[in-house]
């Protein structure tokens, strides 16, 4: 089965772990508009970074964001569009 990047739940990971956005930054040396974006789902994190917020977090790299699956006949379709 195949899946798709969903919703980001950083925010809500966050809140479980009772740390803020400053404080993952730090933790991490990243800038603070970098979590931003990634909490705000304006951007998606590269697997590097997913794996270290993960870590940061102590969490699974698969709990940062929402999997959607995808059928393998909508997989073709998209597949085809982009030819």
């Amino acid at each position: 089965m195949s899946f798709k990047v969903g919703r980001c739940l950083l925010a809500r990971r966050l809140r479980e772990a009772g740390m803020t956005q400053q404080e993952l930054c730090e933790k991490l040396n990243m800038p603070p508009s970098q979590v931003s974006d990634w909490v705000n789902d304006v951007k998606k994190m590269s697997l590097g970074n997913a794996k270290s917020v993960a870590h940061a977090l102590g969490i699974h790299i698969d709990d940062l964001y929402e999997w959607i699956p995808v059928k393998p006949s909508e997989r073709k379709r998209r597949r085809r569009q982009k030819e």
